[in-house]
């Protein structure tokens, strides 16, 4: 082949299409942007028969509508890029609802395989199949895949392989005989005035007649004028039928998957209740689901913290003290500013940060198992009635429970909310929710001060960390609301949302969505953070002649010109100050800061840390790390995504206000009460 033979996936949410990617692609997978857009866009390499393919992971949708950001990002690979063939991956026990997607998929004249993933779930639930026939009734070849144990994965590639020689006809779907000619005419002005191509015509006729937002941007553009012949085409369909097209064309589809279902499906009735079922009746019960919620996400971070950081991080953290001896040995004799680069910033600043890898390898794994698991969709669910009792919107539960992974991710996760005061309101909120990022600090200060304590059975530390969380989310919630209600007043929308079935996560799978995260954690440590350390660095050792990380340097000159300000909330030193500053930068950065101007490189941080910090004044920084300014990455992604710099910087102004006062209470209060 001279070109790199390309397929897409494309399915709904939940469809085991995320599966199927990992298992078709391995380790030979990388994450980006799609052009012009922040969600994120992965691809990757499958190997048969000596062939590279090249698999792309289009965003889980429902429909070809594009009416989310998600939806105009799918339309317009397939139709711009036009991959060599596109498997629409189908929930097997769920084939009617997917079934809407695929017909939309045929009507784009693309070459289309139908993979009936989850086959065995299928047959749990007593749902056949006729593969055969479905094939024929759509004219595409249909196969059956267990993406969670890689069965059918050589069938599918082969058969991807194979259509590569094949032209097919694309799906003319009847609408009825007054739809279908008012369609074919403006199919045909479409061909006559537009760089539309004839064999997409009648596809973007439908889309106009359903007020596409992706081929109206496209269409109108070139030819306004062809508006008017869709809107007299709409009255039409309208005065006849009664509906709006978009409905009128969405009932004729389902009454065409009814028949499909009637034709290829048997539904057996099972005997005994669902497990899916007899579990959500208590995480989605309305009083239970949301302490459930709590629960769940307290023993996470008592697992994360008691066993990624106090057992695995204990391990790594020896290591790295022995290897800062070992170095200062070797360097015993060298230029004093040579040292000082090595030991303190190297291994005393971006040693300090590596050593929470263990901590992110367990908090990724263990999210990774709750999203597999399919617990995460409940998650947002019962949320849900928690955002609307306070005014906001269920899908804004989704930017919060993603954000506690990257607050940019929780970002970008708005793109599929669909007022703008919702999407405003989520973006704004998003920064408050306890990041992996702040981690490696929460389990600093935790391990330095509470872990020798004990709660009962849970350790003090955990405890800690997830009142963090805890009170992030309530920060959010709280400024949520007000927004809500003053900056931001818009219709009330609404929340649709489907929940998978449970199931049991492979550890192949599980360990590919662990490493991804936390080796861009290791990558940030070893480009970002290695580079905002060697500027720390730089700026505390000159001007030549003071002492290096001293109050006289550079650093500590800036630190306390602003750390009267922070005195109020207990850690008014210029070392605190500085760290703070950094961590605007990158969060993580805030470790290897106090890593390296307390000069750790032949000692342990958390041992140095309890000659200038207390448990109360310990507790206060942690709030201020929690809530202060997002990252420099989170406030570049609130100006894309809000396009203005405006509301990036008043994502900065309001957190510091908000941050400083919660973090001056925490003190005062503290001392009054006497601890």
């Amino acid at each position: 082949m001279d070109k790199t033979f390309t397929v897409a996936l494309i399915g709904n949410p939940n469809s085991g299409k995320t599966s199927l990617f990992n298992i078709l692609t391995g380790s030979r997978q990388h994450v980006g942007n799609w052009p012009g857009v922040t969600v994120e866009r992965k691809e990757g390499i499958a190997r048969y028969e000596n062939k590279s393919i090249r698999i792309i992971d289009l965003p889980g949708i429902y429909s070809l509508n594009a009416s989310s950001d998600d939806e105009v990002i799918a339309v317009n690979y397939i139709l711009q890029e036009k991959p060599d063939i596109v498997v629409n991956v189908i929930d097997s026990s769920n084939i009617e609802r997917n079934l809407y997607l695929t017909l939309q998929l045929l009507e784009m004249n693309t070459k289309i395989i139908i993979a009936l993933n989850m086959a065995d779930e299928a047959e749990k639930k007593r749902i056949i199949i006729d593969r055969n026939k479905l094939a024929n009734l759509l004219s595409v070849p249909v196969m059956a895949t267990v993406a969670t144990k890689s069965g059918g994965i050589k069938e599918l590639l082969k058969t991807a392989l194979d259509m590569e020689r094949i032209t097919r006809i694309p799906l003319r779907f009847d609408y009825g005989k007054t739809a279908n000619g008012k369609l074919c005419e403006i199919a045909d002005l479409l061909c006559k005035t537009t760089s539309i191509e004839p064999e997409a015509s009648f596809l973007f006729a439908v889309k106009l007649l359903e007020d596409d937002r992706y081929a109206k941007d496209l269409v109108l553009k070139q030819r306004a004028d062809i508006g008017k012949s869709v809107e007299a085409a709409k009255s039409q369909i309208k005065e006849e039928f009664g509906f709006d097209p978009e409905i009128y064309f969405a009932d004729k589809r389902y009454e065409y998957i009814e028949s499909l279902i009637r034709e290829c499906v048997q539904k057996e009735t099972a005997s005994t209740k669902d497990l899916t079922e007899r579990i959500d009746r208590i995480v989605t019960n309305k009083w239970l689901g949301i302490p459930v919620f709590f629960l769940i996400m307290f023993l996470l971070y008592q697992i994360t913290m008691g066993f990624g950081n106090d057992f695995l991080g204990s391990y790594v953290e020896a290591a790295v003290s022995l290897l800062a001896e070992h170095v200062s040995g070797l360097l015993e004799n060298a230029h004093p500013l040579l040292r000082s680069f090595v030991i303190d910033a190297m291994i005393g600043g971006v040693g300090s940060v590596l050593v929470f890898v263990p901590l992110m390898f367990t908090m990724y794994f263990l999210i990774s198992l709750l999203e597999d698991s399919g617990y995460m969709a409940r998650a947002v669910y019962v949320m849900d009635k928690l955002m609307n009792a306070v005014g906001l919107h269920g899908k804004t539960a989704v930017a919060m429970i993603v954000g506690s992974g990257c607050n940019v991710a929780g970002i970008m996760s708005t793109r599929t909310l669909d007022t703008k005061k919702d999407r405003m309101i989520g973006i704004l909120i998003s920064p408050f929710i306890s990041c992996s990022a702040r981690l490696p600090v929460y389990a600093l200060f935790a391990g330095a001060f509470f872990g020798s304590k004990k709660v009962g059975i849970f350790p003090a530390s955990g405890l800690v960390v997830f009142s963090l969380y805890l009170l992030g989310f309530i920060v959010a919630v709280a400024v949520g609301r007000i927004l809500s209600k003053t900056v931001f007043r818009q219709e009330k929308s609404y929340f649709i949302m489907e929940l998978p079935p449970y199931r049991v996560p492979t550890l192949r799978s599980l360990f590919i969505h662990m490493w991804e995260k936390t080796e861009s954690f290791i990558r940030k440590a070893g480009t970002v953070i290695f580079g905002i350390v060697v500027l720390i660095w730089a700026l505390s050792v000159f001007p030549i002649g003071v002492e290096p990380g001293s109050a006289g340097s550079i650093l500590g000159r800036l630190g306390s010109l602003i750390a009267p300000i922070l005195t109020p909330a207990g850690f008014g030193s210029w070392e605190a100050t500085v760290a703070l500053i950094v961590g605007i930068g990158a969060k993580e950065a805030v470790v290897a800061t106090f890593g390296m101007v307390y000069g750790t490189g032949q000692g342990l941080l958390t041992n140095v840390l309890v000659q200038y910090f207390t448990p109360l004044s310990a507790y206060a920084f942690m709030v201020m790390t929690l809530l202060y300014s997002p990252c420099a990455a989170t406030v570049g992604v609130i100006k894309k995504e809000t396009d203005s710099l405006k509301w990036a910087l008043f994502s900065i102004g309001y957190s510091l206000i908000i941050g400083w006062g919660a973090a001056v209470i925490v003190y005062q209060v503290g001392k009054v009460l006497g601890l």
